[in-house]
């Protein structure tokens, strides 16, 4: 059930930093980093949805465990936007949740398939 939930909301939040990096791009004019955000935010789900194909349990966790590791690249990338002024308060308070909470989430499955 819990691969479901995290399965849409790192869907939704993926299309969320597809935004931003047109956000980034169209009013930071920021090319190189807005690349690295979009490729870690949408890698989330990507690998998670690959999870759900997976064809054993050590594969299924693999899976998540890089889905896990670009959640926390993703944050990373969040604190660094806003540190640096290049996203305003609301929008970092906003991502940095949603993203906290698919690394909880991701977190407790994987601690739960040893």
């Amino acid at each position: 059930m819990k691969e479901i939930i995290v399965r849409d909301k790192a869907f939704e939040f993926a299309v969320r930093i597809v935004h931003l990096n047109i956000y980034l791009r169209e009013s930071k004019k920021e090319y190189v980093l807005s690349k690295q955000i979009l490729r870690a935010g949408t890698s989330i789900g990507a690998n998670i949805e690959e999870a759900t194909g997976g064809v054993s349990k050590a594969d299924f966790k693999n899976k998540l465990s890089i889905a896990y590791k670009e959640g926390r690249e993703t944050h990373y990338w969040l604190r660094l936007f806003h540190r640096t002024n290049i996203i305003e308060d609301k929008m970092f308070i906003s991502l940095e949740k949603d993203c906290t909470e698919i690394l909880k989430i991701l977190f407790t499955i994987l601690k739960n398939l040893n």
